[in-house]
């Protein structure tokens, strides 16, 4: 073969050669191990124990209601029922141990996210009560007027 092809034919086998030398040494050993089967074999073992070592930063509904059950039990029947504890107060974290830590959140833009008027015909959001935010009480915070967990007009 002439010159002209054999150079190129050369630097590709080089190239392939340098990427599976490459991938020899910086993919772990326990890289797919566990075959097609899990997860197309992208998985490696040792992520494992890496994923275990991070600590928890959401520990669910039930970590909340075992010391506020008075307001667990009033979101319970109220419209925001489905809304987990930290959609509005944020991960708990390590809150039970360090209660300072965890910063209740008063701010009218967190009502805002599910309760602003979008005037959209057909809204799929249509189901929730939506308010113009110049209109209703401007600059005033929600919780002045509406108990989050049971949120009629009532006062807190």
């Amino acid at each position: 073969m002439k010159n002209h092809v054999l150079r190129p034919l050369w630097l590709a086998v080089a190239l392939v050669g340098l990427i599976l030398i490459a991938r020899t040494i910086l993919v772990p050993d326990d890289f797919g191990v566990h075959g097609k089967s899990f997860t197309f074999g992208f998985h490696r073992q040792g992520n494992i124990a890496e994923w275990q070592a991070v600590p928890v930063k959401y520990r669910g509904g039930g970590v909340c209601a075992d010391c506020h059950s008075d307001n667990a039990a009033a979101n319970a029947a109220g419209p925001h029922a489905i809304i987990p504890c930290e959609n509005c107060h944020g991960p708990a974290a390590d809150h039970p141990d360090r209660p300072e830590k965890l910063a209740i959140e008063r701010d009218r833009q967190l009502c805002l996210r599910c309760h602003a008027e979008l005037g959209y015909p057909n809204n799929p959001r249509s189901a929730l009560p939506g308010i113009v935010d110049q209109d209703h009480n401007p600059g005033d915070d929600c919780v002045s007027c509406h108990n989050p967990h049971d949120p009629s007009l009532e006062k807190m």
